[in-house]
């Protein structure tokens, strides 16, 4: 009996799960995870407005659903920090993997990673350690990913845990929205998710955040 060979993409699911194993694994059981740094200016409920210092990530624009947006872009992006670049250099998982909707300009131009995907495109990002520069950083072998700086930003945060679906973002979205309006806090631009841990973390451990850009 013949089987039919992998395709790229179905060889990239199958992935999906080792690449995730071996993120987790990667920063030494002593060390937290790093993020970038930024200061809480003011806390009310369950939101936090911060500032956040420059920082440079690793990006892709993928096309498709949200909730598929970030198992399109996980294997890309996990290539070029386990080495796939100039250098082979790899660089330890930071947190967190964020995700927004694309900039109309940037889901025109990049390339996709479904020809046939309708929609916008979904911008995700990988930050990368502290101290790496744009000058620093190894040029990608993969023409998809993109290193960007991007620049101190100040953010509202709302912090929830559970599974990754559109009912609970959606929630937490609108009540994080509601918690601004209340105290008078203007924003701007797309909400950005934020997701700081692999997708076998049990749902209840899980931290996910929802950022709006401060106006």
């Amino acid at each position: 009996m013949s089987t039919k060979p992998l395709t790229p993409h179905l060889l990239s699911i199958l992935l999906r799960p080792v690449l995730w194993l071996t993120l987790a694994a990667m920063p030494h059981a002593s060390h937290a995870v790093e993020e970038p740094t930024y200061e809480v200016l003011r806390t009310f409920g369950t939101v936090e407005l911060r500032q956040y210092a420059p920082y440079v990530v690793a990006e892709v624009v993928v096309q498709g659903a949200d909730g598929d947006a970030g198992s399109q872009a996980f294997p890309i992006l996990a290539g070029y920090i386990f080495g796939k670049n100039k250098g082979e250099k790899k660089f330890a998982m930071t947190a967190p993997v964020t995700q927004t909707a694309a900039p109309v300009k940037m889901a025109m131009t990049a390339p996709v990673t479904q020809a046939d995907a309708p929609g916008g495109g979904k911008l995700v990002q990988f930050v990368l350690p502290q101290g790496v520069t744009l000058d620093t950083a190894p040029e990608p072998l993969d023409p998809r990913v993109q290193l960007r700086q991007v620049p101190a930003q100040r953010w509202a945060a709302i912090r929830y845990s559970g599974t990754w679906s559109q009912a609970n973002y959606d929630e937490h979205l609108a009540l994080l929205r509601v918690a601004l309006e209340k105290e008078g806090v203007a924003t701007e631009g797309e909400p950005v998710l934020a997701r700081y841990n692999a997708p076998f973390t049990p749902w209840f451990l899980r931290r996910n955040e929802i950022w709006l850009a401060l106006r």
